[in-house]
């Protein structure tokens, strides 16, 4: 269950800061801004769900959300987290008007809402807008080419092996401890993993120097780290 809120000084922000916002001019920001509805969801609430009509795309305020595509049988295959101040969704805007994926809520998050034929109609009137459309597209897609780079170039220690070292080097110029930003059964997810291939990889990886205790990671030699 979602509850609609209003946008208040911390969510506008934020979306200042999204790669949708932050090239716009400020008038062009209020005009968004304007037409954002922001919504809260209880962990595993489903956003949106592969096939049926879109309507709206959104930006993260807080927490994360998974997107997945489900098969047949059942099976669940994670396509990406997304974090605050990201974008997902928008590319149904060109894609026919349908979620192409499934979207659920991978904790308690705070959305901002942006309706896609809101969005349509000022695009069609301000470049500016339509560039940072192109923009994020742009990323998500390099994103995508890379995630599949990874999954054929590196065996499961190495995927994990450097994303510790990317989330280390994010908190702090190689921080040696620090917090997963969210549980393990997403991380699998996220870097194509099973979760138990995920634990097998952190059982390998302590001859590496690291040590990991629930969310807590402790890096020892980063150095044996980027030789793996």
């Amino acid at each position: 269950m979602n509850k609609i809120l209003k946008i208040n000084h911390r969510d506008r922000e934020v979306l200042q800061s999204t790669a949708l916002m932050s090239g716009l001019n400020p008038a062009l920001q209020k005009r968004i801004m304007d037409t954002i509805a922001v919504s809260s969801h209880e962990s595993r609430d489903m956003l949106f769900r592969e096939g049926t009509e879109a309507d709206c795309f959104y930006a993260v305020l807080s927490g994360y959300v998974r997107l997945f595509r489900l098969s047949k049988e059942g099976r669940e295959a994670d396509i990406g987290i997304f974090g605050p101040g990201e974008i997902f969704g928008e590319c149904a805007m060109f894609l026919g008007s349908t979620y192409t994926f499934n979207a659920q809520a991978a904790e308690s998050v705070m959305l901002a809402r942006f309706d896609m034929s809101k969005m349509r109609l000022i695009m069609r009137e301000e470049p500016e807008l339509a560039m940072s459309m192109l923009n994020i597209m742009a990323r998500h897609l390099n994103d995508a080419r890379e995630n599949v780079a990874n999954d054929r170039l590196h065996t499961a220690p190495q995927r994990v092996a450097n994303y510790l070292l990317e989330l280390s080097r994010a908190n702090g110029n190689g921080a040696s401890t620090f917090r997963l930003p969210f549980q393990k059964s997403l991380l699998a997810g996220k870097l194509g993993l099973a979760p138990e291939a995920l634990s097998r990889a952190f059982s390998l990886l302590r001859n590496s120097g690291v040590s990991i205790r629930g969310r807590m990671v402790q890096i020892s030699d980063a150095e044996a780290l980027r030789k793996i």
